[in-house]
Formats: structure tokens, C-alpha cells, sequence
């Protein structure tokens, strides 16, 4: 049962030509298409199952996986966004783990193809996330868990300037093995003013 649910759907989001939407059924098609063209960017950072029933991310239908983080949507426990660059859907970010009461608080991770890394649009579309989560959702802390050896999801922490809380040892299963995660997280005190304005600092 979900702690809380606000009263307003998410709305889209934008800053310049970064975007976010919630996914839609009809982005099945292009969620799987970029997932399978940027297979060998995206597969050391994937999530696998333990007892080895994962399926590689593209090589089935979408829609049941849209489907289902909807689902969180409507039961106040996560906001499945796309990412969004001049009007063209370029990735994902999801707002999980969503709690109210005492705790008010939720995790983010995201990915983005090959060919539009390092154009600032991720960092970007945290940003926006985040200030959502914090100004409309209501959350007091966000966290984003990130492996030590993805250089540039740890870009995207710094650039946000966000509190590093430790290692979280054997973490998450992936690529077939229990992997460490370090973990940011930044409150809604902390940022003092909003997470587009730390970014553009």
C-alpha cells in the first residue's frame, strides 16, 4: 500500500531542449529500438537476475515493461519518465522507491544512448526530476546509487553536487555478479535552491 500519491499528474517537464515525460505505451516501440541499438553501451550497467532468468533488455515486446511501471505511477510508488531531446525520446529516468509518511524519500536511475552522452542532458533531466520530486511530490531526500566504475554516471552526481553517503557493498546484481554501488543523496535543505540552478553554477 503506497504512503502517500499526490493529487496532480506528472506534466512535462523542460528545460531548453531537455525533456521529461511519463512513458507512454505508444513509446514501446522506440524504447525497444534504442535499447537493442545501444545493446553493447548500456549492457555492463544492466540489471540481471540472480538465478539467471534476466532477458536482455529490446529483445522483447516493451509494452508489458511500459505496463508495469505505469502501474507504480497510478500506485503512488514510482514516475517512469522518458528522456526527452528537441522533442525526440533519447532515454530513460525512473523515480522509484517512492515512500511519504516519516520518511519522504526516493531513488533515481536513468540511462541515455550512445549518441547523445555528454551532451549535459542527463545531468539535465536529473535536475528536473528532482525538483519535481521535491516541489510537487513532496520528498525530503533523493538518492541515486551509483558503480564505482561508471565515470560518467559519477559526472552526473558532481555536477549536481550531491552528498556522497558510502559504499553499499554487493549491492545489486549485474553482468551475473553482486556489484558495490556508491550512494549520493542531496535533501531538500541541502539544496537550498533549486537542482537547475546548482547545475548551472
Amino acid at each position: 500500500m503506497p504512503a502517500f500519491r499526490p493529487r496532480v499528474k506528472p506534466p512535462r517537464l523542460y528545460a531548453g531542449s531537455v525533456g521529461l515525460r511519463v512513458i507512454l505505451p505508444r513509446d514501446a516501440e522506440r524504447m525497444g529500438d534504442l535499447l537493442r541499438g545501444n545493446r553493447s553501451w548500456l549492457q555492463e550497467w544492466e540489471a540481471t537476475h540472480p538465478e539467471g532468468y534476466s532477458v536482455a533488455p529490446g529483445s522483447t515486446p516493451y509494452g508489458p515493461v511500459i505496463k508495469s511501471m505505469r502501474q507504480n505511477l497510478r500506485t503512488g510508488t514510482g514516475i517512469p519518465w522518458v528522456i526527452t531531446y528537441n522533442d525526440e525520446v533519447v532515454g530513460q529516468l525512473n523515480a522509484s522507491e517512492l515512500s511519504g509518511g516519516a520518511l519522504r524519500s526516493g531513488q533515481l536511475g536513468y540511462w541515455i544512448a550512445e549518441g547523445y552522452a555528454g551532451k549535459g542532458i542527463v545531468p539535465t533531466a536529473v535536475a528536473l526530476a528532482m525538483d519535481y520530486l521535491f516541489d510537487i511530490w513532496g520528498l525530503h531526500r533523493v538518492e541515486i546509487c551509483i558503480r564505482p566504475e561508471n565515470a560518467a554516471s559519477l559526472r552526473v552526481v558532481e555536477k549536481l553536487g550531491m552528498r556522497y553517503e558510502g559504499c553499499r557493498q554487493a549491492y545489486i546484481h549485474i553482468g551475473g555478479q553482486w556489484r558495490d554501488h556508491e550512494s549520493f543523496a542531496i535533501t531538500r535543505e541541502e539544496r537550498e535552491t533549486t537542482m537547475l540552478e546548482r547545475l548551472r553554477r
